[in-house]
């Protein structure tokens, strides 16, 4: 029997690379996963036939089995946003066929392949949650054949087996759950031997899920400035009165203003946009002049998705709104602090926005939740 290419070839996918870093795939650490998924081979029946033939049998009627079900586990080490190293233990299941001959017999056989893998794996962030990635590496297959025949057919090696390495291929995205767990989809075509010395591809399509271990830790806060305790002038001993004690000036009244985080970012992402950065340069502007005691910057969400999702990301985003702050308007690091209150400070009212589920009309409605609030202290 011969494993033979398998019908169709894998299309190319084009994607474009969002400018928001991809969240669970797009950093180091170690993870382990498990697929199943359908395998398919290419039973080449002529090769068969001609085998028949060159023993003085005609072949009256082939029966192929070329599907079966296959199953892989895996771990790997992410390297960076962009690649990781991954190896595991795959099963692409059982192969077969049922050859009826003339003068009366059959000729029957089946091969299972089985083995280890090593890849190297390209990853591609889509969004915050979504990724696309591609994986080339090397297979070590053992291919088990087994062989019968009845009547006029004689088989005179029943059991041959092979170990052998060659290339192994694979296309597939990957949507994040969890920060710990995410769902793989994935297309792989492995290139195998079966023990009489025939080549061919067996393809897997198949689904799982993975796992992170540990978690990521929070990107650094800039702390607030400790409060400087300036000790008292002593005051000069006269004979006259005392002077009256000085009437306590009031501390200067903070300037908020709050950004539409629509305006400074795109939906789910945390990367100041083009206009996002002129509205940041005019607020800049207007503070020129102004002696700084100190700046807070406060991301906020909207309440969709979840509460640990929504922390990172208004977290994310504060620090993207200090970062140009620092960057471009020439502000110290030490006196801006910024933080994400996920969607705990609603602007809208409840009941106003109806809904559970991201409909465009509850997007637009959560839209004034969806801001950062900038508050300086200072004196001109």
């Amino acid at each position: 029997m011969k494993l033979s290419r398998a019908s169709g070839t894998f299309g190319l996918v084009a994607f474009a690379i969002a400018a928001t870093p991809f969240a669970m795939a797009q950093e180091a650490g170690w993870y382990a996963g498990a697929n199943v998924g359908q395998s398919r081979a290419k039973i080449d029946d002529a090769r068969i036939t001609g085998g028949l033939q060159a023993s003085g049998l005609a072949t009256t009627s082939i029966n192929d089995d070329d599907r079966s079900t296959g199953y892989k586990l895996y771990g790997g080490y992410q390297i960076n946003r962009n690649f990781a190293l991954e190896g595991g233990y795959f099963d692409l299941g059982k192969f077969g066929f049922t050859a009826n001959t003339a003068p009366a017999g059959t000729l029957s056989g089946n091969t299972r392949m089985r083995g280890l893998n090593l890849d190297l794996v390209g990853i591609l962030p889509i969004t915050e949650k979504f990724s696309a990635f591609a994986r080339a590496g090397v297979a070590y297959a053992e291919a088990k054949d087994n062989f019968s025949g009845t009547g006029a057919v004689n088989v005179l090696n029943p059991n041959p087996s092979r170990r052998e390495a060659n290339y192994k291929l694979g296309l597939g995205v990957q949507y994040e759950l969890t920060q710990a767990l995410a769902m793989r989809g994935e297309v792989e075509r492995y290139r195998v031997n079966d023990a009489v010395g025939n080549r061919g591809d067996i393809n897997l399509v198949s689904v799982g899920l993975v796992y992170r271990f540990g978690g990521r830790p929070p990107a650094p806060r800039a702390a607030a400035p400790e409060p400087v305790m300036m000790a008292a002038a002593p005051q000069p001993v006269v004979e006259a009165p005392p002077p009256p004690p000085p009437q306590p000036v009031a501390p200067p009244a903070p300037r908020k203003v709050s950004f539409s985080a629509d305006s400074l970012f795109g939906f789910d992402q945390s990367d100041v946009k083009p206009s996002g950065r002129q509205a940041l340069d005019k607020f800049a502007s207007d503070l020129k002049g102004t002696d700084f005691d100190r700046i807070s910057v406060t991301g906020h969400t909207d309440r969709i998705s979840s509460h640990a999702y929504n922390l990172k990301l208004s977290a994310r985003r504060a620090d993207a709104v200090k970062a140009y702050l620092v960057q471009n308007a020439g502000i110290p690091a030490a006196k801006i602090a910024a933080k994400g209150v996920n969607g705990s400070d609603p602007v809208t009212k409840p009941g106003e926005c109806k809904g559970t589920k991201p409909t465009k009309q509850l997007i637009a409605c959560l839209q004034p939740d969806r801001r950062v609030d900038v508050e300086v202290t200072g004196t001109r």
